[in-house]
């Protein structure tokens, strides 16, 4: 038996207990199009409507309903994001928090830029904003009040690791980081970044000789015209013609690269937005406060989604809906898995968000082929120190 509205109490009980509404039909509208998503695995208006319970005859009329819920100017999503990802984050203030700064494009149209919390194989997202611009590319001034907004969501006594790529190559962005925010960072830099040691030449990135699979630490070193200090992993790793040039506000040494690759969980969160989830790239919004709310819809479902898949495995039933021998789909599918087999068989969903800050009790395994690629190999480690 069909069992949608005990998914929409679940929700509804989750939501309205983490924020103040100015009015309580936003909120009622909101959990609609959030088991729309999930029922119809999609962002098409349309798809989500015959899964609303209401008293409007015509299916046009729910749709209004959610094009005028994303469209109100009434509704921001800083303010009703903020206290739900505050409070699923209050359990981590001595944990290690590695955060992923990232950019999508939108039909070559806008730029979404993402801020999301590494889980366990994935990233949830943090903060975000959508701007109108033609490259992925984007200015620190850009996205620094979407740092601003994150920061007062973490845990002030949680450490805090920024992780990115090299569109975020920017000394402006580092120094922000050190002496406002206080977070520790790990910033791929672009090749042709000048880089000045102690008693040599300055040099650029890209004209140092690696061979495929060494790494080189540096030390107290500078970076550009205007000498910003850094501590730099540089390296060639097996299986990529690309060199990897990593800078870091801390010592850097072979872990750096380990926490560096975290970065690339968020790209699964891209993917699961568009593609590989939500179909993201198929709404007709052009409106960067429009696509701003329809990402808090997004952001709440796959927050919801992950809660799920997290308890499941923590609860020792899996299986019940992977049929993996080890972990070998995202916490979100497995939650997804376990939402949609739970409307059918009566499962229990679970009435809160949650995200553990303990390690993954069931680390995802890749393919045997995968695991037996090469890793990295440090041939030199190499320390060029200015004196302190």
């Amino acid at each position: 038996m069909e069992t949608t509205p005990n998914l929409y109490n679940t929700l509804f009980q989750i939501l309205g207990q983490h924020t103040h509404w100015l009015d309580i039909r936003h909120l009622h509208t909101l959990v609609w199009m959030v088991v729309g998503v999930i029922k119809s695995k999609t962002v098409s208006l349309p798809e989500w409507a015959p899964f609303v319970d209401s008293r409007a005859r015509f299916l046009q009329s729910t749709v209004r309903r959610f094009s005028r819920w994303l469209n109100n100017e009434r509704i921001e999503t800083d303010a009703l994001y903020e206290p739900i990802i505050r409070a699923v984050l209050s359990e981590w203030q001595t944990t290690t928090l590695f955060l992923a700064l990232d950019s999508s494009m939108l039909w070559d149209e806008f730029c979404h830029i993402r801020l999301s919390v590494i889980y366990r194989g994935r990233a949830v997202p943090l903060a975000w904003k959508t701007i109108e611009h033609s490259s992925s590319t984007v200015a620190f001034d850009d996205y620094q009040d979407m740092l601003a907004q994150a920061a007062r969501c973490l845990p002030p006594e949680a450490t805090v690791v920024l992780l990115a790529d090299r569109g975020f190559a920017d000394t402006k962005l580092m120094d922000y980081l050190n002496k406002t925010l206080h977070w520790h960072w790990r910033i791929r830099v672009r090749s042709s970044f000048y880089v000045h040691r102690q008693r040599q030449r300055r040099v650029k990135l890209g004209h140092i000789r690696l061979k495929r699979g060494q790494a080189r630490f540096w030390h107290n070193v500078y970076i550009t015209g205007k000498r910003f200090p850094v501590h730099l992993a540089l390296a060639k790793p097996f299986g990529t013609t690309e060199n990897w040039f990593i800078a870091s506000d801390q010592p850097t040494n072979r872990d750096t690269f380990d926490e560096y690759g975290l970065r690339f969980d968020i790209e699964e969160n891209f993917l699961d937005d568009k593609s590989g989830g939500f179909q993201l790239e198929t709404s007709l919004f052009r409106s960067t406060d429009v696509i701003s709310r329809l990402v808090l819809v997004l952001a709440i479902t796959t927050l919801f989604l992950v809660s799920q898949g997290t308890v499941v495995v923590e609860n020792g039933k899996r299986r019940w809906v992977d049929a993996h021998w080890f972990r070998g789909n995202s916490y979100l599918k497995i939650g997804w898995k376990w939402v949609l087999r739970a409307l059918i068989k009566g499962f229990e969903l679970i009435t809160a968000f949650r995200l553990f800050p303990a390690p993954d009790p069931e680390p995802a395994k890749s393919s045997k082929k995968r695991r037996q690629k090469p890793k990295l190999s440090v041939f030199t480690v190499v320390y060029s120190p200015y004196p302190t």
